[in-house]
């Protein structure tokens, strides 16, 4: 099943940070529907929590920066203690998983990706 014939509640529901685990350690297959069906879950829970698109675009560049482990160590990755603790819960499932700079680049690309879905479901119902 892809995002094409899934609902916004079945997206959600999928478990994200199986699917970065999955998708940093194997690559392939599971790194695809990281950067698809599992950005978009990403985007939805975001989207719930009333997150910025720029605040999650923003935590792509502190990886960038800082790297994965840096990030998962702030005590606010993304405004508001719950949208931090579910940044913390991505960055901390991939940290383990980094190994240098080309795995924070990945991660910085997945969290860009999330940005990129939540701003444009933003856009089409008109609240950016």
């Amino acid at each position: 099943m892809t995002h094409q014939n899934m609902t916004d509640e079945e997206l959600i529901a999928l478990d994200v940070p199986l699917m970065i685990r999955y998708g940093m350690m194997f690559g392939g297959a599971h790194r695809a529907a990281l950067f698809g069906d599992g950005a978009i879950a990403a985007a939805l829970g975001a989207e719930r929590l009333e997150v910025q698109p720029r605040s999650v675009a923003y935590l792509a560049e502190v990886v960038r920066r800082g790297g994965t482990r840096m990030a998962s160590e702030l005590p606010e990755p993304l405004p508001g203690p719950e949208a931090g603790a579910l940044a913390r819960d991505w960055l901390g499932t991939a940290a383990p998983m980094v190994k240098g700079v080309a795995e924070d680049e990945i991660v910085a690309r997945w969290l860009e990706a999330v940005a990129a879905v939540l701003e444009l479901r933003l856009r089409t119902r008109g609240g950016l």
